[in-house]
């Protein structure tokens, strides 16, 4: 119930080339409290409710759960969410041992576009493709649950 995580910015459309699968995915967040985060997202055709603990002090781990609920269920949830809610794109591409997840924004995060690895330990290597730009992680702005609260369009 641990999640390893890193987080990048992209820095060219490259990686639409490569991937293998892209899904839409909306989510909201029922609880943005710092120690802990509520998420509801639907996801294809599917629903989600995640809970997500506090990060580590280098923001790559951190505890999540998830339980898949049905598609009425995630939307109904959604109409109870804090604004704002997060629409974007991802792109699944197979990287080495690895895939990554590459998130293109819409609406008030439009333009901002974040890959993910998960790993299995936090000082696991793992290949990095030329698309791939600054890392973030642990950077809590680009976090969803604040990039709900705070848009990307917002830092200018």
């Amino acid at each position: 119930m641990i999640e390893i995580e890193r987080k990048f910015l992209v820095k060219s459309d490259d990686f639409k080339n490569e991937a293998f699968k892209k899904t839409r995915i909306t989510q909201g967040f029922l609880n943005t409290h710092k120690e802990r985060t509520v998420r509801v997202r639907l996801k294809g055709d599917s629903g989600f409710i995640t809970v997500k603990g506090i990060s580590s002090n280098d923001g790559i781990s951190r505890f999540e759960w998830e339980k898949e609920i049905t598609r009425d269920e995630a939307q109904s949830l959604l109409k109870l969410c804090e604004p704002t809610i997060i629409d974007k794109l991802r792109y699944e591409i197979e990287v080495g041992n690895h895939t990554f997840e590459v998130d293109t924004f819409f609406g008030e995060n439009e333009g901002l576009i974040i890959a993910e690895i998960e790993l299995q330990f936090e000082n696991e290597t793992f290949e990095t493709p030329d698309w791939l730009g600054k890392e973030v992680t642990g950077d809590i702005k680009y976090y969803n649950s604040q990039l709900s609260q705070k848009p990307y369009k917002s830092w200018y």
